[in-house]
């Protein structure tokens, strides 16, 4: 359960609105920890873009989504699992390698880049930094822009996964997508 009130339209003040509108205009996104940072307009705004450039990088869907649902994951984000899966699947990631990553299983990956992803990611959370083994290992799969692009993806979704945990911000009701 959400720990407030998401403002209203009406309710918010002239800076808030003027985001508020500017971004759904340009279809933008406004639920889940968005509810929250539009009290800040300033640093929502930014949040946006940088969501917007994850979306677009150099990492290709499939190898963005291993990220994001390593980072959701770990932090335990309900909301953010919720909406990561059905975007998973939408960029071709089987369900099966969804389930694993759920469940805290190393998932069958094909794809060298998407396995360096998935260790990368894992190890980077748990130990807050990454062996030189791992790092060699994800830098020869990714190229230094690509890995980057992957390191910055794990911080973009635990910043998103800290907002909606510290929020309490709880999962769209008609998603079926839940975390183990």
């Amino acid at each position: 359960m959400t720990r407030f009130d998401p403002l209203n339209r009406d309710q918010m003040n002239a800076e808030q609105g003027k985001i508020f509108d500017e971004i759904k205009a340009r279809g933008g996104r406004l639920g889940g920890p968005y509810t929250a940072l539009i009290r800040i307009p300033p640093f929502m705004k930014l949040q946006q873009e940088m969501g917007n450039y994850l979306r677009t990088n150099s990492l290709s869907g499939r190898e963005r989504q291993v990220a994001v649902l390593c980072t959701v994951r770990h932090w335990g984000a309900a909301y953010a699992w919720a909406v990561q899966e059905v975007a998973s699947l939408r960029v071709g990631l089987e369900q099966h390698v969804i389930d694993a990553i759920n469940g805290g299983e190393t998932p069958e990956l094909n794809d060298e880049a998407e396995r360096a992803i998935h260790v990368m990611a894992g190890e980077l959370l748990a130990n807050k930094g990454l062996s030189d083994g791992t790092y060699t290992q994800a830098l020869d799969a990714l190229g230094l822009e690509r890995l980057t692009d992957a390191i910055a993806a794990v911080g973009f979704y635990s910043l998103v996964s800290c907002t909606l945990n510290g929020f309490d911000i709880s999962p769209p009701r008609d998603s079926a997508a839940r975390l183990k």
